[in-house]
């Protein structure tokens, strides 16, 4: 498996340092609703799986640069 080593500028700058993003921040970055993102959540069948931090998804920055570079995020 290669390792990304590119982070698109539109999404380090809504990242912003941030290792993870909302489903609403992330959701615009690879051209998706968010409500699909939910579904990938809960059905487990979408392209990359978020985390729970206090509850919440967040998406992490480096699955959503290796989905939009055409990578397997898993």
């Amino acid at each position: 498996m290669s390792t990304i080593q590119f982070i698109p500028e539109g999404l380090a700058a809504v990242a912003n340092g941030r290792d993870t993003l909302t489903t609403n921040e992330a959701a615009p970055m690879i051209n998706r609703e968010p409500e699909t993102m939910y579904k990938w959540s809960s059905c487990g069948n979408g392209p990359i799986r978020p985390v729970r931090i206090n509850g919440r998804l967040a998406w992490r920055v480096i699955d959503l640069a290796r989905l939009l570079s055409g990578e397997s995020a898993a």
